[in-house]
């Protein structure tokens, strides 16, 4: 018997080497978890209902853990006073315990982690801080909302009515200050920020609060967020409603223990609510099930038999009630694989001579591991919803209702899901069956009442009533001073740019005060990049004038709407030279030249065949026949041709060549009277490629950014460039040319080139703009003014303010609309007339085919002997005249009988002619 004992001991200390293991049967009758918890809080009361309600529910369902008993040890802590809470907690883990429930606080849960870690306890901490991470503590399962998703819904309802700062109020510890980094980080991605962090401690005096409320509402941010407990929260709130902080243009959004509090507090003071009209907080998501309704119907037994009738369910009530549940059914899992529970002596665990700590009493837990395991594998629909953990070891499927308080009770004016990452009217539940719609345009709330009771969107910030004096840059320009320039006699700023500014500031439904600062010696143009790198040096607060919106300088500031649009242009010297002899022919092109010369002719053949026959101006030797075709051909180019059609297809051929012919005309004499004026205003440079591909100089602006343009983006060495300073410059660098130590040509903005021109009538603008920007005012980056300034410019742009604003000082003479561009005058192709001749063609084509078609019949009709020889010869006679015509020849005395025409030879024809012709040789030789 001896014998055995000690074999068995040698046995357990060759398994246990770290000490004596306590071990349990497979399942054993009574398990127990622990659970550290504030009593005397809203959560901390909540947790504990909820804990036992849990247990009550697990023992009497025999289908989970098949007979064991689970217990719960429970202990009370001090949230607030870190060592306190520390000492109990690290007492209480000398009990052995599989698994914890909680702590509800931060700063605990980072000090229980640690030795959840070291004595492998699976810790289920509904603790919200962002920075307890799996990673860092691998036994660190959260079982409720993490900070993260709630200050990423934050920032969206932030992003959601453009409001782009913040003030941050938060209470400082591990919990606040760890929320506020979090919600930091939301906004960032937003490109919103947090203009002003304010914490406080846990015990800060109400004098302190109030000082803290004044400095608040000096600032120029009038949203708000508010990152503390109900108690603190709560007074808070009552102060800022004394201090007039509750009313319009301010907005109040409370992350979510004010909905916990309004949630679990059955009888709210009415003085409590009322402080509390239109502030917006968060709740995490519960969706409606019939689990949840049952907790709920059975809550108020539940809080009476455990000494907190007062409190209801809130969400942190569901998280915990999971919470027991899931280590129910892990360890259920556990059992149903042959897993023991025990726990062994750690021997690293012991206090130093003399200490009282009994650090050796805490055990290690032989199955935590296995234990953990099975929790993140859990996966169960439970009060608080779908239980189930990512790999992060958070719950998935984060979501946030959105709430705003009204009268006596709250509105869930839309939900926030980590699925879509945006708002949204339709629950986060519905969603999940869809793919994830992550398009801003379908982002959507519900109308809010803000404080004050007003529907209308606040703007969220003002400008502050004790706020310094903005300063503002402004050029003091040496040329082109209608823009902007310092006015000598009074030291006052004026100019266009000016008058922009300062009615776009009057629209502004509040006060800016400001001071002008010149920047520049006014005897040189000021360089800009200098000028809008002062604000980022804080030396100006914003910059105006006639500041170009470059890419460049977007990246680190922000610019208003553009106030009037701009881009570089080439300025190039008329180029003076002597009209072609030739220029007659350049308005059309040679192939069309030759289809034009070619119609006529075809015309001219076609009204021949058709009216030879019956017209005896079409008639005669073929010498005169082919004059006769010519000179109609081209005397219908002046409507100048004297014989005269009588057959009605020959008309009509004649009134669409007419049509042509007129068509034609009216193109030539426009296009070359273009070409004869447009020649006048040429410039030797047609556009960018030209500087590019010379070697000649290239004028610039003192200060303008063209001089960089030049160089970075078009390559162009820097030893070409020449600083010009004023429009008098301008104009002798070109007049001078780059052979005598002038320039090729001036690259400089739209505005100050459209001024110029209208000085400078003999220097145009070679080419189209080649950039498109504007102009702008500079603020920094992520400043309100900007916003509210861009509007109003848009307001001075729609009610034609901006444009009486540019007549005042922009007016432009005569030159700049004469010479105001070069355009290209490009010659008439053949398709521009292909339809004209088209149907000039066709017509041709109907007319002798009809005409052919006539005379083929006639011939059939009245000839006998059929052959092609005398087919032509049928159509090449003459008609014979008709009845009418014979009865005027025989009034007329003539003793000729009629002969058919059809019988005349050409020679009887041509014999008239030719007896003329021999009487007059007759009578010139006597």
């Amino acid at each position: 018997m001896e014998i055995s004992f000690l074999m068995l001991l040698v046995l357990s200390l060759l398994l246990f080497p770290n000490g004596i293991c306590k071990s349990l049967a497979a399942r054993p009758l009574v398990v127990n978890i622990g659970s550290i918890l504030q009593f005397n809080s809203t959560t901390g009361g909540v947790a504990v209902v909820a804990i036992h309600a849990a247990l009550e529910d697990i023992n009497s369902d025999p289908t989970v853990l098949n007979g064991t008993t689970l217990k719960v040890q429970i202990k009370d802590t001090n949230c607030f006073d870190g060592f306190l809470g520390m000492v109990q907690a690290l007492q209480f883990m000398e009990t052995d315990v599989i698994a914890l429930i909680g702590p509800q606080c931060s700063t605990i849960s980072h000090i229980i982690s640690y030795v959840a870690n070291e004595l492998r306890v699976p810790l289920m901490s509904f603790a919200s801080d962002a920075t307890l991470s799996s990673i860092q503590f691998p036994f660190f399962v959260r079982t409720g909302p993490n900070d993260l998703y709630q200050m990423a819904a934050v920032a969206e309802v932030v992003d959601y009515n453009h409001w782009k700062i913040v003030t941050a109020i938060y209470i400082d510890n591990v919990y606040g200050r760890n929320g506020v980094a979090a919600l930091d980080d939301a906004l960032a991605l937003k490109r919103c920020k947090i203009s002003h962090k304010v914490g406080f401690p846990s015990n800060a005096k109400r004098s302190e609060l109030i000082n803290l409320l004044v400095s608040v509402s000096y600032m120029e941010s009038r949203v708000i967020i508010l990152h503390t407990g109900a108690e603190p929260g709560l007074k808070l709130f009552s102060m800022a409603k004394q201090l007039n902080m509750m009313g319009n243009g301010y907005v109040w959004i409370a992350t979510d223990w004010l909905s916990a509090y309004l949630d679990t507090n059955s009888s709210v003071p009415a003085e409590t609510i009322s402080g509390l009209q239109g502030v917006l907080t968060l709740r995490p998501h519960i969706p409606n099930s019939k689990m949840k309704s049952n907790l709920v119907s059975k809550w108020s037994t539940q809080s009476k038999k455990y000494n907190y009738s007062d409190l209801r369910v809130n969400t942190y009530g569901f998280y915990v009630y999971d919470s027991v549940w899931a280590v129910a059914r892990a360890l259920d899992a556990f059992f149903d694989d042959g897993g023991r529970i025990s726990f062994s002596n750690d021997s690293m665990l012991h206090d130093e001579t003399g200490g009282t700590l009994h650090l050796e009493a805490m055990s290690i837990s032989d199955m935590g591991n296995k234990l953990l395991e099975k929790i993140r594998k859990v996966n169960f629909t439970g009060v608080s919803g779908q239980v189930q953990f990512d790999a992060g070891g958070n719950l998935i499927h984060p979501a946030y209702d959105i709430i705003s308080i009204i009268g006596n009770g709250v509105r869930t004016i839309g939900f926030w899901s980590n699925y879509s990452g945006l708002l949204s009217t339709v629950s986060p539940e519905a969603l999940y069956s869809k793919p994830p719609n992550i398009s801003l345009a379908d982002q959507h709330l519900y109308d809010v009442i803000w404080p004050g009771e007003t529907a209308q969107r606040p703007r969220g910030w003002v400008f502050p009533s004790n706020a310094k004096q903005l300063k503002i840059g402004v050029p003091n320009r040496f040329s082109f001073k209608e823009f902007v320039t310092k006015d000598n006699s009074t030291g006052s700023m004026k100019g266009y740019c000016i008058d922009v500014f300062t009615q776009a500031l009057a629209l502004l439904p509040y006060p800016v005060s400001y001071k002008f600062v010149p920047f520049g010696n006014g005897t040189e143009n000021p360089n800009y990049d200098k000028l809008v790198q002062m604000i980022e040096s804080n030396e100006f607060d914003a910059a105006i004038g006639d500041i170009a919106i470059t890419m460049r300088r977007t990246v680190t500031f922000d610019f208003t709407q553009p106030f009037i649009e701009t881009g570089l242009v080439i300025l190039a010297p008329v180029k003076q030279h002597i009209t072609s002899s030739w220029a007659f022919l350049q308005p059309f092109t040679l192939e069309t030249w030759c289809v034009t010369g070619l119609y006529f002719l075809i015309v001219g053949v076609v009204v021949w065949v058709l009216e030879h026959r019956i017209n005896d101006d079409f008639r005669g030797s073929v010498r005169q026949q082919i004059i006769t075709i010519f000179w109609f051909s081209f005397s219908t180019l002046f409507f100048a041709h004297r014989e005269n059609t009588m057959s009605a297809s020959g008309r009509g051929v004649l009134i669409i060549w007419l049509f042509v012919v007129l068509i034609i005309v009216s193109s030539y004499t426009a296009s070359l009277t273009s070409i004869l004026t447009v020649q006048q205003l040429d410039t030797s440079i047609k556009g960018i490629d030209d500087l590019k591909n010379s070697n000649d100089p290239i004028g610039f602006q003192v200060g303008s950014f063209a001089q960089d343009y030049m160089v970075k983006e078009l390559n162009i060495s820097r030893s070409r460039l020449r600083a010009l300073g004023s429009p008098q410059e301008y104009a002798e660098a070109l007049k001078l040319g780059p052979k005598e130590g002038g320039v090729m040509a001036i690259v400089d903005e739209h505005p100050y080139v459209e001024l110029f021109l209208s000085t400078y009538c003999k220097i145009a603008v070679a080419g189209t703009d080649f950039t498109s920007r504007g102009w702008g005012f500079a603020f920094p980056r992520d400043s309100p003014l900007q916003v509210d300034l861009s509007t109003a410019i848009l307001s001075l742009s729609e009610n034609g303010e901006l444009q009486r604003i540019h007549d005042k000082w922009l007016k432009t003479g005569e030159c700049a609309t004469d010479n105001s561009e070069f355009v290209d005058s490009d010659q008439l192709r053949l398709e521009s007339f292909l339809g004209l001749f088209l149907i000039c063609g066709v017509a041709c084509v109907l007319a002798l085919l009809i005409y052919f078609g006539i005379m083929l019949r006639k011939y059939l009709r009245h000839e006998q002997r059929k052959s092609l020889r005398r087919f032509i010869s049928f159509v090449h006679g003459k008609d014979p005249p008709k009845n009418d015509e014979r009865r005027s020849m025989s009034l007329l005395g003539s003793s000729t009988p009629a002969t058919p025409m059809s019988s005349l030879t050409t020679l009887e024809i041509e014999r008239p002619a030719m007896e003329v012709r021999n009487t007059s040789v007759i009578e010139m030789e006597s």
